[in-house]
Formats: structure tokens, C-alpha cells, sequence
């Protein structure tokens, strides 16, 4: 320290630096004022950002270079040169609104499956998957935001560079930040087998005079098999969400769908496909292999969310969904951060004499998470919310029931990330047997989840001091 007094002593020497640096700091708050007002972000969050970073010159400029609000754009012309359109389905009045919605924040229209599989934790989502690509003739689309390289990511790997052998096409397309730990050399077999790898997002510090999307991720677990299979969920590829490897995996569900609903989970991601890759040569092959229109009698849609959009789709659809409740809207999540839409739709449902239940986990993966969930539950208590704690492991599961007939089941969770960040896909059903047999599933979870009591212990330091802190942070959650 005493080296740097000398230096220190110079500086301020320096004639008229105090004016200077006052000036300097000044065309600093302008310049980076500008930028983040022209986002034309919330207010509040507008004002955050630029009362944070007014207290860091120059540093908040690449704070907020790397890890401030993004939109970016993604050429859709592929989109709409490939698209199949489909017949679509007739919708019941009661969700005419909703499809519409749907349909004209996604640009996916309606569909329809014919058979739909409930697949609850990784001991049931595996084995699934494994059987469908061990079958597969033609191709096999993966993407997913985790993929560890341990017995679960072996095993997947391993089946996939059979198929790739065999002479079937294996794209495997994983988010750079999610899956870091599975390196090119984890995949070296299969890309020798013939198989594709390719990576969302990636970050390369060659490249950082380009700004980087280091908080847009896929969040996506999608996989398509021959255009006749198709799974999507929350589960991703690791033994952390396989209960048959660990006492402590993650409780998650995930979905098994037949029909022609599955060329909306391909379109997704050949759409995503060639947007990692810069390539669309493949995308005449992918759709001449797809079978024949196979209409269902489920009715489905496949809601998919990202940056690149300006509606916020699965926000939207959940918001809509919960006002057009008439009788119940059941949400389960592992991360309820909600938005001032979300939370005025789920405490209105509940003054209104709904039966609005919350299933959230006990204790999440993430300490500051956790704090921030339960600084919510004194407004949704008194609203008349019914608020369930999962306690024996992890809960993971993102779904939402509304009444007999309504269900979103998928990768979003139920907070600003997952809404405005990440790439999602969930699918919105409107059918009573899909909505069924969520609903016993979650029905079957309440078991394990002890109910939030209004008058439970809140200790200042342990409760709600941490908690109201948490809250501080939950536009950044």
C-alpha cells in the first residue's frame, strides 16, 4: 500500500482532474443512461439498473455489457419457408382465446396428439427415451440445457452413437453454459460414428468484442425421434434427475407425445438447429422424412418462449390460462419469482373463490431462490392461496391445471428467467385426460408437501430479513 501513494499523490496532482473525472463520469451516465432507457424495459427495473450502475463508472458499463437485459433477433425466414402447415383443429369456445393467443405469439399453430405419456422422474423418462432412439430408422434431434457426462450422459451417448453407426442421423444440440462439463472429447465416439454436435450460445474470448449472450440460454429439453416420437419436459441428462442413482434426485416430470404434434417440437428444433450451426442444407432432408399428417383427438400446442420474441408467450399463456380459470389453477415450480401480472392473476383467481394452489419445493437448489419464493407467501396466504412446501427431495416439476381440462406441462419455470431469458418449450393440452392425469400427479405430491400455515415462525434474522433481501434480487432471478 504504501508503493501506491505516490501514484495516488499524482493523480490528483494532475491539473483540473477532479473536473475531468467529473466529466468523464457524466458522459458516462449519459451514454449508458441512453442504452438502458432505449431497452424500454419496466420502470423499476430501468431505475435499478441505472442507480446500480451510476455507482460503478466504467465497471457497470461491462456489467451490463455482459449481463444486462437482451433481445436479440433471429431470422425466422427459414421458419416460414420449411413450416408444414397442418389442418387445425377445431377449439372448444372455451379456449378459442387461448389458441389464438398462443398461436400468434409462437407462430405455432394448434395440433393434435395421439398419444400422450406422463413420464414422472428420470427413472421413468430414460428408459423411455432409450427404447424410442434405440428403435429409431432416420433421424434423432436432442436438445437439452443440462448434459452431465456421468452413467446417465454415458448411457445416452453410447445409444446415440449406435444409431449413429447404423446410419441414422444423430443432431445433438446442447447449451454451451448448461452443459459445459460434457466436453467435444465426451463425444468423441459418436462423432465419430457420424453423429453432430453443436453448441447454443457458445462463449468464446476470442470473440468478446462481440457482445456475448451469456444469460440467453435453451433451456430446452426436447427430443424427436423419426418425427413420429417426441419428449419434452423439464428433465435434463444427468444422474442428478434419476432416482434409481440417488436418494436425493430431483422429483420432475416430462412428457412422451405421439401425433402430429410432434412436427411443432421438430419445427422448434430445426429452427434451433440451424441457428447454432449457421446451416440449413439439412432442413429438405428433416422434412422429407417426416411421416404423413396423423391427426389425434387430444388437442395440443406447443408453446415456445424466448428472447427473440417480444411477447413473452409462456408468460402470456399463463397469465390468460389463470384468468380464464373458472374452478381451480393448480401450478407447480421449482422457482416462483412471478411478475406483477402473474401475481395479481393467481391472488385475483384466489379472491375470487378459486381453488388456487402453489406447490413449490422446501428447500431449493438455491439458498438466496428459496428466500426469494417464501418472501411471496404472506400475499398469496392472504389472498386465500394454498401454498405446499415438496419436502422429501427437489421438487423440479413445472405444470400448470387449470379447471378439468387445461394443462401446461414443460421446461419453464415460473419466473422472470424463464419468461423473458431462456429459450422454453412446454405444451398446452386441452384435454380432460391429460388434465387427469396431472392432476392425480400433483394430488399425489400434496402428500409430501406440507401446507404453509399464515401464522408459521418467521424469525427476523433467519426469515424475513433474508427474504425481503431476496426480493431485492428477484428481477435477476
Amino acid at each position: 500500500m504504501p508503493g501506491l501513494l505516490p501514484a495516488w499523490d499524482a493523480l490528483w496532482a494532475i491539473p483540473h482532474i477532479r473536473t475531468w473525472l467529473a466529466a468523464g463520469w457524466l458522459l458516462y451516465l449519459l451514454w449508458l443512461g441512453g442504452w438502458i432507457l432505449l431497452q424500454k424495459r419496466e420502470p423499476v427495473a430501468t431505475l435499478s439498473w441505472l442507480i446500480s450502475l451510476a455507482a460503478l463508472p466504467y465497471l457497470g458499463f461491462v456489467i451490463y455489457y455482459f449481463f444486462g437485459p437482451q433481445k436479440i433477433v433471429r431470422q425466422r425466414r427459414r421458419r416460414q419457408r420449411h413450416r408444414v402447415r397442418l389442418p387445425t383443429p377445431e377449439a372448444r369456445d372455451e379456449t378459442a382465446e387461448l389458441q389464438t393467443l398462443a398461436h400468434a405469439t409462437t407462430g405455432l399453430a394448434p395440433s393434435t396428439a395421439r398419444a400422450v405419456q406422463l413420464l414422472v422422474d428420470g427413472g421413468s423418462k430414460y428408459p423411455a427415451l432409450l427404447e424410442a432412439i434405440a428403435a429409431a430408422r432416420d433421424h434423432v434431434h436432442l436438445e437439452y440445457y443440462i448434459y452431465q457426462p456421468d452413467r446417465t450422459g454415458t448411457a445416452l451417448r453410447e445409444a446415440l452413437t449406435e444409431r449413429a453407426r447404423a446410419g441414422v442421423k444423430v443432431r445433438l444440440l446442447l447449451d454451451a453454459v448448461g452443459s459445459k462439463q460434457a466436453s467435444r472429447r465426451f463425444f468423441a465416439p459418436l462423432l465419430a460414428a457420424g453423429g453432430e454436435l453443436a453448441w447454443f450460445h457458445p462463449v468464446r474470448p476470442w470473440t468478446l468484442w462481440k457482445r456475448p449472450w451469456m444469460n440467453l440460454r435453451t433451456h430446452r429439453k426436447l427430443a424427436i425421434i423419426d418425427g413420429r416420437i417426441g419428449f419434452i419436459g423439464g428433465i435434463n441428462i444427468t444422474d442428478e434427475e434419476d432416482e434409481r442413482l440417488r436418494e436425493d434426485a430431483f422429483r420432475d416430470l416430462h412428457l412422451r407425445v405421439e401425433g402430429d404434434i410432434v412436427r411443432s417440437l421438430q419445427e422448434v428444433f430445426v429452427e434451433d438447429w440451424a441457428y447454432a450451426t449457421e446451416r440449413a442444407d439439412f432442413v429438405g432432408a428433416v422434412a422429407r422424412a417426416m411421416p404423413s399428417p396423423l391427426p389425434g383427438s387430444i388437442h395440443a400446442q406447443l408453446l415456445a418462449s424466448g428472447p427473440d420474441s417480444r411477447w413473452e408467450p409462456i408468460h402470456r399463456m399463463y397469465v390468460s390460462a389463470i384468468h380464464a380459470a373458472t374452478r381451480r389453477v393448480w401450478l407447480t415450480t421449482p422457482y416462483f419469482v412471478p411478475g406483477e401480472a402473474a401475481m395479481m392473476a393467481l391472488t385475483s383467481a384466489a379472491l375470487g373463490g378459486l381453488d388456487v394452489r402453489l406447490l413449490v419445493p422446501k428447500k431449493s437448489d438455491s439458498r438466496l431462490v428459496t428466500w426469494c419464493v417464501r418472501s411471496y407467501f404472506d400475499d398469496l396466504l392472504a389472498a386465500g392461496v394454498k401454498v405446499y412446501e415438496y419436502g422429501p427431495r427437489m421438487l423440479h416439476s413445472k405444470a400448470l391445471l387449470v379447471d378439468d381440462r387445461l394443462a401446461i406441462i414443460g421446461s419453464a419455470n415460473f419466473d422472470h428467467r424463464s419468461f423473458r431469458l431462456n429459450f422454453e418449450a412446454s405444451l398446452l393440452f386441452d384435454d380432460a385426460g391429460v388434465a387427469t392425469m396431472l392432476a392425480e400427479q400433483i394430488e399425489r405430491e400434496f402428500a409430501f408437501a406440507p401446507r404453509v400455515r399464515a401464522d408459521r415462525p418467521q424469525p427476523l434474522w433467519t426469515a424475513r430479513l433474508p427474504e425481503a433481501l431476496a426480493r431485492l434480487l428477484a428481477p435477476l432471478l
